[in-house]
């Protein structure tokens, strides 16, 4: 379950990024046999100097995109059938020509990329997939004539160019590209929609019971950040009357957190992180990331429990 709402964070992300600069469908259907192309980009205007704010992504959104991207490493099988997809919407892009009596540059067929976390080399080799020269390490071209590319997201320089790929791999990947985002001035016009994203992602996963070491960490990595937007935005006026912010709510994820990372707490633990003051409550949600173990959570709780405020 936690693949698909890891698969709809990252459509949804990616249509964000890319929807001012082109026309998105997320999913699109292809004819033949029931099967969807994840996001399927068309560009309003050919090579938009604009998508350079996107990076490495904006590079690939430049001409007509096919977009698939996988949570985990994507099997051959899957490969497979993203190639069927591109190779299914060329044929139908090519009848609409013919039957129009327009023409059809080979430039303006889309090109697939297939974003997977990583790819063994034996993979790469069963699909004559190589490096080209003039690109970024981690990418893997086929054959020209299938116009398609199998990007390693883990594989990719950790470069402000390849940021928004990487925020789409996973484990420390992710969690480093999350950290660059949030470093991100505050005026830059996707850090907050894709940090809103990422919460959403949060409290999607936040509902799934033992979830993957790689989503835990990840939650763990949201929780402070969440914590903070919400405070800012109550600090500016901006809560419109929601409780995100209020002291219950941060001790409910903060709780809960604790849960997903040493199991059930015993009622004093539970009982220690409820008497914590709001301030210390955040403090808390920032150094839970550094705990291996339940002892450092009640050493922590000790060393503070002292500067709790009365209300």
């Amino acid at each position: 379950m936690t693949r698909f709402i890891h698969d709809q964070f990252a459509k949804d992300y990616l249509e964000e990024l890319l929807k001012p600069y082109g026309e998105v469908n997320a999913p699109y259907r292809v004819v033949g046999e029931a099967r969807a192309i994840d996001v399927f980009f068309s560009p309003f205007i050919a090579e938009n100097p604009q998508l350079e704010v996107l990076g490495l992504l904006g590079q690939f959104a430049k001409i007509p995109a096919i977009l698939e991207p996988f949570r985990n490493p994507a099997t051959e099988k899957e490969i497979r059938s993203c190639l069927l997809k591109e190779l299914e919407i060329i044929s139908v892009l090519e009848k609409e020509v013919k039957r129009n009596e327009t023409t059809l540059t080979e430039a303006e067929l889309p090109k697939l990329w297939i974003l997977t976390p990583t790819v063994s080399a034996e993979r790469l080799s069963r699909f004559n997939a190589v490096p080209l020269s003039n690109s970024l390490p981690g990418i893997y071209y086929l054959g020209e004539a299938l116009r398609t590319a199998i990007v390693a997201v883990h594989q990719l320089p950790k470069t402000h160019e390849t940021l928004w790929l990487r925020l789409l791999g996973r484990g420390t990947v992710q969690k480093l590209a999350i950290d660059e985002l949030t470093g991100l001035s505050i005026t830059h016009p996707y850090r907050q929609v894709t940090l809103e994203l990422l919460y959403n992602l949060q409290q999607n996963l936040r509902i799934i019971q033992n979830i993957e070491p790689d989503d835990r960490e990840l939650l763990m990595r949201l929780a402070p950040l969440y914590q903070q937007d919400r405070e800012q935005a109550k600090q500016e006026g901006k809560q419109e009357g929601k409780q995100e912010g209020n002291q219950e709510g941060k001790q409910e994820i903060i709780l809960e957190l604790l849960g997903y990372k040493f199991g059930e707490l015993n009622s004093s633990l539970v009982k220690q992180v409820q008497a914590l003051s709001e301030e210390k409550l955040v403090a808390l949600g920032k150094s839970m990331l550094n705990f291996s173990e339940i002892s450092l959570l009640e050493a922590w709780l000790m060393e503070n429990r002292h500067t709790v405020t009365d209300n």
